[in-house]
This record gives C-alpha cells, sequence and structure tokens, in this order.
C-alpha cells in the first residue's frame, strides 16, 4: 500500500513538472523572412573597365572604355559584348575565349567608374550647375540627383522642374520644385527617382 502510494506522488510530480514547463514555454518567435538580393551592377556604355589576366600582363587591359556599341576589345580578344553584363559575367566571357590561347587563364574585371545600362540611368539637362548621367542606385531621390549635378544655376526656372518618366508604353510628366527643395527645405518636393527617369530643369522667363 505505501509502495502503490510513494508511486503515484512520484507521477504525480512528474506530471506537475512536465506543466509547469509547458507554461513557462513561449513560442518561438517568428523569424523574419531574409531580404531580397541586391541585384549586382550592369555595365553600361561610358563604363571604364580594366581588366586583369593573372601572370599575363601583357594581356591585361586599364582604364578601358566600354564603346557606344556596347563593347570592348582586349589582347586577343576583340569587339567582345560588355554591357547588360556584370564584371564577373564579363569575366567569364573572356576567360572562356582566351582558352584557346592561354592555359587556364585567370581574368578579374573591375568597373572604376560608372555610368549604367541606358534604363538604369538617371539624366539632368537643362540648368543644372553640370547636366549629366549617372546610374541609379536603390532609394535615390532627387535631392541626391541635384547633388550630384551641383545645384542649379542661376538662370534656373528651379520651381518649373519636371521629372520625365516612363511608365509601361506611355510617358508621364511630375512636376518639382526644385527651387523650394534647395531654398526653403520643402522635403515634400524630395521626389523619388526610378531607373530612365530624366529631370528637365527648364531656364527662367525674363
Amino acid at each position: 500500500m505505501i509502495g502503490l502510494r510513494a508511486r503515484f506522488l512520484a507521477v504525480a510530480i512528474l506530471a506537475a513538472g512536465a506543466l509547469a514547463g509547458c507554461a513557462g514555454t513561449r513560442p518561438a518567435a517568428p523569424v523574419p523572412p531574409p531580404l531580397p538580393a541586391r541585384s549586382d551592377y550592369l555595365i553600361g556604355p561610358g563604363d571604364t573597365l580594366s581588366v586583369f589576366v593573372y601572370r599575363e600582363p601583357e594581356l591585361s587591359a586599364l582604364d578601358l572604355p566600354v564603346r557606344p556599341d556596347g563593347r570592348i576589345s582586349v589582347p586577343l580578344v576583340p569587339d567582345i559584348v560588355a554591357t547588360s553584363r556584370t564584371a564577373t559575367q564579363l569575366a567569364d566571357e573572356i576567360t572562356a575565349r582566351l582558352k584557346q590561347y592561354v592555359h587556364d587563364p585567370n581574368v578579374t574585371v573591375m568597373v572604376r567608374s560608372f555610368v549604367g545600362p541606358l534604363d538604369r540611368q538617371i539624366r539632368v539637362i537643362g540648368e543644372a550647375s553640370q547636366p549629366l548621367a549617372l546610374p541609379y542606385r536603390d532609394n535615390m531621390t532627387v535631392l541626391d540627383v541635384m547633388l550630384a549635378a551641383k545645384g542649379l544655376t542661376k538662370y534656373a526656372a528651379g520651381n518649373r522642374s519636371e521629372i520625365v518618366r516612363r511608365v509601361g508604353g506611355r510617358q508621364e510628366i511630375i512636376p518639382v520644385r526644385l527651387g523650394d527643395l534647395l531654398r526653403d527645405g520643402d522635403i515634400s518636393q524630395n521626389v523619388a527617382m526610378q531607373p530612365g527617369d530624366t529631370l528637365i530643369i527648364p531656364q527662367t522667363w525674363f
């Protein structure tokens, strides 16, 4: 009888401990989904590249411009398409074409200065201190663009500026008051840019 009671007491204690453990266990916090990987930079016309062939300096090329037709030429590999490729993809292509001349070539491509493919560029024309084309980057705004363009000229009608954007098959015009943004700090005019946008800054009327 005593043995049975002791056995019953032990089972009760174990059950109570198990319940206490369950009560004190919190559900695991949900794991946030991984952030999407950022796309690699795509080479465009006007970019400047350096091509290094390991232990083959005569086959390497420094400060190599990407021609308007999107091609480059390196020793033994003429007229190779560079645009719309990453530096790694271009290096792989040069490596493959060098294999008929060099045993186990090791090629590295570096982008020294960049503009990017036309459909990824931001263009600034008109009365900017430095009209230019620059590569789009994530979260770019019109203020970032104007900093790169070094502001407005004294003849600029900043508050009549427009962003021209292609949306599907149509053209969209987005007014932006650059004068209010740059002179008065009106952040409501700090419009988010999209790849391929053109910022037009007209001349003031006298």
